[in-house]
């Protein structure tokens, strides 16, 4: 298992002891918990690939698909 350090502000780590405390938890116990249920939740944090990102505009724009490589279709560019 990962160590993650969080910096929290006095007043969250009273409420973040009582809940564990009431939970009968420890803190990490109820942080992983919560963070666990933030990312289950939340679609727009799960990380995709490039291709998945940009898959609307795959394949919308034609030219050369060898400019890397092909010096006569970098001739001019930049000037």
């Amino acid at each position: 298992m990962k160590t993650l350090t969080v910096k929290v502000p006095e007043d969250l780590d009273l409420k973040l002891a009582a809940a564990a405390a009431k939970r009968g938890e420890s803190k990490s116990d109820l942080i992983r918990t919560a963070l666990e249920s933030i990312v289950n939740t939340n679609e727009a944090i799960i990380p995709n690939s490039c291709l998945d990102l940009a898959k609307d505009i795959v394949g919308s724009v034609e030219g050369p698909s060898d400019l890397s490589r092909n010096k006569k279709y970098l001739k001019g560019y930049g000037q």
